[in-house]
């Protein structure tokens, strides 16, 4: 593990891994270097570039200095760019695609972008979220209700049937889920009122591969689709068979041909 040290002085842990380019993982909500896709990812990205997988803050190894802002995360970007040396590749997923892609509009040294499925909502045919989430978020985490506000975010933020949350909370990955919950009113935050920032996504002029899956919801392709004609040099993949939780082995290929063409 190394750190990486934020503008506002929080520590920000990382995984280094091959050699190479570099180019920095972003996660979404709940995961972290410990937990989730991205780890693997990282293995299968190490043979071709040198991979920074790390935790966002307030998630595992990394610091959480108050108060949050979504700008505090976009620093510590910066300061992971910095320890790359001076430049790099980003690959963001879900909320990290979110992160990611403010991240390259603030003019970070980002020489190409992967953004895989933004949360982003454009109708009104998919799950729409209570406008309130990151308040009722925030509300949960002061109350020390972890697992509701897990609960919450799964079934009422992003659509997962109550019987499904039900049987996630009484399996062994729900303590790892609770471990981080009070960084989700963070990934809120990022996403703001889930609209399409179409004037940020204008601003990004590096190459930009926007990804998403074919087997998601109708209103997450719009989604993705939209977010691909707004970013004016992006190249727009859809995933065969591919659902939000994309494979990684299926991800990786793309991930190395994009970043190397």
């Amino acid at each position: 593990m190394k750190k990486a040290i934020s503008k506002d002085g929080t520590s920000i842990a990382y995984d280094q891994l091959g050699s190479g380019f570099p180019v920095i993982l972003v996660d979404g909500a709940l995961c972290s270097r410990a937990f989730g896709p991205l780890p693997k990812l990282a293995q299968l990205l190490a043979p071709h570039f040198t991979v920074i997988n790390y935790d966002r803050r307030g998630r595992n190894e990394s610091g959480d200095t108050r108060p949050y802002a979504p700008e505090r995360e976009i620093e510590d970007i910066a300061a992971l760019i910095q320890a790359a040396g001076g430049s790099a590749f980003v690959a963001g997923v879900s909320s990290g695609a979110a992160l990611a892609l403010a991240a390259a509009a603030s003019g970070l040294n980002i020489k190409k972008l992967a953004l895989y499925e933004a949360p982003f909502t454009v109708d009104k045919s998919g799950h729409q979220p209570p406008p309130d989430a990151e308040a009722q978020l925030k509300a949960l985490i002061a109350s020390d209700r972890r697992g509701d506000a897990v609960k919450f975010f799964m079934k009422d933020m992003v659509g997962v049937p109550p019987f499904v949350v039900f049987i996630m909370s009484i399996m062994p990955i729900f303590s790892k889920l609770k471990a981080v919950a009070h960084t989700l009113p963070y990934d809120a935050a990022i996403m703001g009122d889930l609209s399409l920032p179409t004037q940020r996504a204008a601003s990004v002029k590096i190459p930009t591969l926007v990804g998403g899956g074919e087997k998601s919801p109708s209103s997450m392709q719009n989604a993705v689709k939209q977010l691909a004609d707004a970013i004016p040099n992006s190249e727009l993949k859809m995933f065969k068979g591919q659902t939000h939780n994309i494979d990684v082995k299926v991800l990786a290929p793309a991930l190395v041909e994009f970043f190397n063409g």
